[in-house]
């Protein structure tokens, strides 16, 4: 009988456990409990002696915390401090730029999806709508991609003025100084749309928004520079550009060499405090064309004149290039995409004291200036790009997909063609999901700095993958670049998008989890906090309620884990019914085993987590990949649960689904303490890995959404430029898919005709004719036949150009080398 009792103890521990019981409950249920059991007969005295002593000692050190501080607490705070990583000052600002917001919920291993569901979505006003249909579609009627990449290496005077005139150089900047004023959310619609007619212009208009001198000014310039400078910025007189990668320093920014030093010396006939500066800059985008510099480089104050420390740290300051010993206007060419970027270098520069941003104040606060407008940007500019190119991928390649036609059938029906399909779209619903959810965010006023990595890291990489999807499906007609190729440049720029705002490799295996473990979990900042703290009494207490607090989070998330992986996750909460309902009990299941994961692996490998880079990376990527699953579910929610938009849907979740086991499988087969990997394999999964990816059969219906045209395949490539002129490869692309849409149950028609032995011509146009006299077709049917084939004649082409100018057979008369360049007439 006592198996019986002791069973029914370790089930009341679990509910327990499960259920985050209060302390209270803790001390009154086990007494109750064990009584019940002995009165029962369900125990005996020897097997419940032990059971009293585990008891007493548990309340003995829970209702005596002096007891309990200094024989537990103080030995493990001890040990703690020996194998928590070390942080510098550049990390520690890291760690505190920006706030906690789904990211916490997720690490909670409980997240509560009625709050993501009740979250404001994104919408734009009236007025920020008229600008996207209004001067942003103007725009990007003006851009000739071919034109501004291939021949002018630049964009055209008038595209210049425009979008100076427009005011997208001043999209963030408030009203009142004379900027537009803009959500991100409309500042992301902006870019996503330029960025699909052309990636030059796109980056063009998102660098002075993104970070760099307005950003900059407006959080934490003071007054006086406001005044100076935003009106210039909003209006395209001042063109900005942020000076802070250098050739000895690139990802790891906080070791930069250029050097400024406190001093006194002449300026505009006066001795005046100032810095005299050292600097040299490389990739800087706008710099050739530049006339306001944000500038950040290490300070120094010798002489002590305006701080006590010799070395006050990273500073940020506002330079204007025509300043003496600045030197700008060489040009970098980044994979022929010409938008202005180059070097920038300064020898013996003197500035005033008080052109540092924030005045004095500012003084050594630079980094912070920079991680924390960077948590912003980085989650509103690359995303919107990189979304932008999904979308153009779902819409135009898939129209082509279905007009081009091999083997007499389109190519978008062949299944390996449809597997790259498939893998467009679903990524690209992602995509804009994640997009969505984090602007909603910093619309509500958050600054989720792991979040905003997520989404550069995430959306980049799913840029890569569906653009190189795109270009196996366009097959010549993606290779060739022209003015009718909409896939080359957006191919072109994907290194861009992947290297900068923080190189991919670097953001996946250190900032996502190895920031978010510290920042986002609900006790390890604590415990770092107390662990750090100088006064002793203070430091043992604080350490103590966060430890406790830690065993019982992770006693929880063991027990839910368990729970949910033997029924998975089907008893859990659900905020809805429906298609979604199984997914939100999943990730309520993954939610509980990420939590636990992270746990494990923190406690086991500690301060050495922070070198084991790959186990970092794959923890990254179980959060990131349930952030992305999280905004999934909220995009299809918000949309109104349409059935037409289900395939996607389950596509999307599928996919993070099998990504999240992919990446747990990974850490679990890497993690250096092998009983702890065996225990935790059988503890998430008792019954086995259940998530796969995507089927085929799923995979044929994602296609057939960007197949055809309709309200699905709108919703799916909402926000990209499209037109209606017919000298444009785009309309030609709708017009096409339209057509070839319509004649296909026609063609159907002619071919079971043929195949029946009804025709006996054998040319197609014959066969027509023929079907027209028998009653088979008619007319009207010839003309819908007739316009598709000519639409699709269209579209299939590509460009191609003179082999050889004046020049060049010149050249090869008298014998000289010619270029590639040469033979394409380009001077």
């Amino acid at each position: 009988m006592s198996i019986l009792g002791l069973t029914l103890i370790l089930i009341t521990i679990w509910g327990l456990a499960y259920g985050s019981a209060r302390s209270i409950v803790w001390i009154l249920v086990p007494p109750v409990l064990l009584v019940s059991l002995q009165l029962a007969g369900l125990l005996s005295g020897p097997v419940a002696a032990p059971l009293w002593l585990l008891y007493a000692g548990f309340l003995f050190f829970y209702l005596m915390p002096e007891q309990r501080q200094a024989w537990i607490t103080r030995p493990l705070l001890k040990a703690f401090r020996k194998v928590m990583p070390a942080m510098s000052d550049t990390e520690k600002e890291a760690l505190n730029a920006g706030n906690v917001w789904w990211d916490g919920e997720l690490f909670s291993g409980q997240p509560d999806w009625r709050h993501l569901l009740r979250h404001p979505s994104c919408r734009l006003t009236a007025r920020e709508q008229a600008f996207i249909d209004g001067p942003v579609q103007e725009l990007c009627d003006k851009l000739d991609d071919w034109e501004i990449t291939h021949k002018e290496q630049d964009l055209p005077e008038e595209v210049w003025q425009f979008i100076k005139d427009a005011g997208l150089f001043g999209m963030i900047i408030p009203e009142s100084y004379g900027g537009l004023g803009f959500s991100a959310y409309a500042h992301s619609q902006a870019v996503m749309k330029i960025a699909s007619r052309s990636v030059t212009a796109a980056v063009t208009v998102m660098v002075p928004n993104s970070l760099g001198p307005a950003k900059l000014l407006m959080h934490y310039g003071t007054d006086e520079q406001k005044s100076q400078y935003l009106n210039g910025l909003a209006t395209g007189e001042e063109i900005p550009c942020f000076a802070l990668t250098g050739p000895k320093a690139g990802s790891d920014a906080g070791a930069i060499p250029d050097r400024g030093v406190i001093t006194y010396d002449e300026y505009e006939g006066e001795e005046t405090l100032g810095i005299r500066l050292e600097f040299d800059k490389r990739y800087i985008t706008l710099a050739p064309i530049a006339t306001l510099i944000g500038l950040a480089f290490k300070l120094e104050d010798p002489e002590h004149l305006v701080s006590d420390e010799t070395y006050p740290g990273i500073t940020v300051a506002l330079i204007p290039s025509n300043t003496e010993g600045v030197s700008i206007g060489q040009r970098h060419m980044p994979l022929n995409l010409p938008f202005q970027n180059g070097p920038i270098t300064g020898k013996d520069v003197f500035i005033p004291l008080d052109w540092v941003i924030g005045g004095r104040d500012g003084i050594g606060h630079g980094w912070r200036m920079l991680v924390e407008c960077l948590s912003e940007g980085r989650g509103i500019s690359l995303p919107a790009l990189s979304t932008g190119a999904g979308k153009q991928a779902s819409r135009y390649t898939g129209a082509y997909a279905a007009v081009r036609s091999q083997f007499g059938t389109p190519i978008g029906e062949f299944e390996g063609v449809e597997e790259a399909l498939a893998r467009i779209a679903g990524l690209t619903y992602q995509m804009d999901a994640a997009r969505k959810l984090t602007l909603s965010a910093l619309d509500d006023g958050e600054s989720p700095s792991v979040i905003s990595a997520i989404v550069k890291y995430h959306l980049t990489e799913r840029y890569r993958q569906v653009i190189n999807d795109a270009m196996d499906v366009q097959g010549g007609s993606g290779i060739c670049l022209g003015p009718d190729n909409l896939m080359g440049r957006a191919y072109q720029a994907i290194p861009i998008a992947i290297t900068v705002e923080g190189a991919n490799i670097l953001t996946r295996s250190m900032i996502i989890f190895g920031q978010g473990a510290i920042r986002c979990h609900p006790y390890v900042l604590k415990e770092f906090d107390a662990a750090e703290n100088p006064d002793p009494k203070t430091a043992l207490k604080s350490f103590d309620e966060a430890l406790f607090s830690h065993v019982g989070f992770v006693l929880t998330n063991f027990a839910r884990t368990f729970w949910l992986g033997i029924t998975h996750g089907r008893l859990s909460e659900s905020p809805v019914d429906g298609p979604a309902k199984r997914y939100f009990q999943r990730l309520n299941w993954m939610a509980s085993a990420f939590a636990l994961t992270a746990d494990m692996a923190l406690m086991t490998l500690g301060g050495s987590l922070k070198r084991k880079e790959r186990l970092s990376a794959r923890l990254g990527d179980m959060l990131s990949e349930l952030y992305i699953a999280s905004a999934t579910l909220k995009r299809f929610h918000e949309e109104g649960m349409q059935t037409a938009d289900l395939p996607l849907m389950q596509w999307a979740m599928d996919e993070s689904l099998y990504r999240i086991q992919h990446a747990l499988r990974a850490l679990l087969r890497n993690l250096p303490v092998r009983p702890l990997a065996w225990m935790l394999r059988l503890l998430i999964f008792p019954t086995g890995l259940p998530f796969y990816k995507p089927t085929d059969a799923l995979d044929h219906q994602v296609t057939r959404l960007i197949l055809r045209p309709g309200e699905a395949r709108d919703r799916l490539t909402h926000g990209i430029y499209l037109t209606d002129l017919m000298t444009q490869r785009i309309a030609q692309l709708e017009q096409a898919l339209t057509a070839v849409t319509d004649a296909a149950p026609i063609e159907k028609t002619l071919l079971r005709a043929r195949r029946a032995g009804q025709l006996n011509a054998r040319d197609e146009d014959s066969a027509i004719e023929e079907a027209i006299s028998l009653g088979i077709l008619t007319h009207s049917d010839q003309e819908k036949i007739v316009k598709a084939r000519q639409l699709r004649n269209q579209v299939i082409q590509v460009n191609s150009f003179e082999g050889l100018s004046e020049d060049v057979t010149e050249k090869r008369k008298t014998g000289d080398k010619v270029s590639l360049l040469d033979r394409l007439g380009v001077a």
